[in-house]
């Protein structure tokens, strides 16, 4: 939600000028599905000779039972060890001698492979992806060298970085029910315990034209490149996908609060409240009043957070606050901050209530709620001069099953959130009976011994 002031600007103009608007964004999601069941969702968008290809596939870490934590993860890495057609590593070296980028990452509801290429290269793109989509070659001792890499990335990125570790434990006392509780990197014991065996059932269950939808936004013909998929994943075979069982996350009964002590120069509070998303909204309003209030709180150097709490009270350095409102689940609306020389996390946590207080009594101005829906469509904006955002959304819509038509109602539903609505959440999602609060109590910094290089596995983030 940090955004710069100067795209404020921009977003009141392009919502008084839709010309402009059309010439940053001129082309219509055309959607086709093969007999397979492969979506496939084509976005022209001429501005540059550049093409952005994604595969994503309707399964992460919210759809792994226990035991198995972070093998959709694990299986994202082990998707660049290669296939009899092509073998470990030539996949990166036959899109590097095109001249194109590729990658992958994995979230809790989703996991998506893309290529960025120049135009006349997308059949490239499609060759590789329909291969390894039903003929991953998975091996035991690529598994075993890749396990490795996994175990330092954990360590890297969750074990040795305090914020990161608290909200790993933030999340698995949040939730009790839901599968957020889980980390989408997996838990270390059942990294530990991977096998070959594990990895094929999985790769086997979900990855399927029938459980995947190609996002294609580029300097591409629609008819052309529907007709090119058709050739390459159309004679796929399909898997049967049995639905998921309902994990409905149990009522939460009063505040919830821990302690991580862990080695860091700062301590740290996180503050957290059971919110529905755009699939669970009723009515969906809610959820585009949670985007504004989120807003409202952190929407850029004038709101007010960094206005009161960090410039006006000087108790913290930094502080911030967050909403997905695209996951498959309920979510939490999330706060955060770090105190001030000579404040404490709960002189900040007294803040922050504070300004959830005044949200719940007070009506926002027509002024700051004007400001703040054009500081929250600016990032919209910006974001859709990226062929790869404007992919990146679309299939993420599709994959959490709220649709890629969302995409292009955004602006308009922000548009009519109103101030009483603003209030009207607050009101009745940011309550204590479901608040969880962790603290991070430094501890000493020892010094560690410097990390391995990283090699093997390949993803974005």
């Amino acid at each position: 939600m940090k955004l710069e002031w100067l795209k404020s600007g921009l977003a009141a103009v392009m919502l008084l000028c839709p010309a402009w608007s059309a010439f940053a964004d001129d082309g219509k999601v055309h959607e086709h599905v093969f007999e397979n069941g492969l979506k496939i969702l084509v976005k022209e968008d001429r501005r540059a000779p550049v093409v952005v290809s994604q595969v994503w596939y309707k399964v992460g870490g919210s759809y792994e039972p226990g035991g198995i934590t972070g093998i959709s993860h694990m299986l994202e890495h082990m998707m660049f060890k290669g296939t009899q057609q092509y073998p470990a590593g030539e996949f990166s070296r036959i899109i590097a001698e095109n001249g194109g980028q590729e990658n992958a990452f994995t979230g809790s509801d989703y996991t998506a492979y893309f290529q960025t290429l120049e135009k006349s290269r997308l059949e490239i793109s499609f060759k590789l992806e329909a291969d390894r989509m039903r003929n991953l070659d998975l091996k035991a001792e690529e598994l075993e060298k890749e396990l490795q890499v996994v175990t330092e990335e954990r360590r890297m990125r969750t074990d040795d970085k305090p914020r990161a570790k608290t909200q790993e434990q933030f999340n698995a006392v949040a939730f009790t029910n839901s599968p957020y509780q889980n980390p989408v990197i997996g838990w270390p014991s059942d990294i530990a315990n991977y096998k070959v065996e594990d990895l094929k059932a999985w790769y086997q269950q979900w990855y399927a034209p029938n459980n995947a939808t190609l996002v294609v936004v580029g300097d591409v013909d629609t008819g052309q490149t529907i007709k090119l998929a058709e050739q390459y994943f159309a004679g796929l075979q399909p898997s049967e996908i049995k639905p998921l069982k309902p994990q409905a996350e149990s009522e939460q009964k009063g505040v919830r609060k821990l302690t991580v002590k862990a080695p860091a120069k700062l301590p740290y509070l996180m503050m957290g409240y059971k919110v529905p998303v755009l699939n669970t909204a009723d009515p969906e309003w809610e959820a585009y009043a949670l985007e504004v209030l989120a807003g409202i709180l952190d929407g850029g150097n004038g709101a007010r957070l960094a206005t009161r709490l960090i410039r006006g009270q000087q108790i913290a350095v930094t502080a911030g606050a967050g909403y997905d409102m695209t996951s498959r689940l309920p979510e939490m609306f999330l706060l955060e901050a770090t105190p001030a020389e000579g404040k404490s996390v709960y002189d900040l946590e007294y803040a922050l209530k504070n300004e959830v207080y005044q949200l719940q009594s007070e009506l926002v101005s027509a002024e700051e709620l004007q400001r703040i829906k054009a500081q929250v469509l600016a990032n919209d904006v910006y974001q859709k001069d990226s062929n790869f955002y404007q992919a990146m959304q679309l299939g993420l819509l599709e994959t959490v099953g709220i649709g890629w038509q969302k995409a292009d109602r955004y602006v308009e539903n922000i548009n009519r959130v109103t101030a009483e609505q603003v209030r009207a959440v607050a009101r009745k999602y940011l309550i204590e009976d479901t608040l969880t609060v962790a603290y991070l109590e430094p501890q000493p910094i020892t010094e560690a011994p410097k990390p391995a290089k990283l090699t093997g596995g390949r993803h974005a983030f």
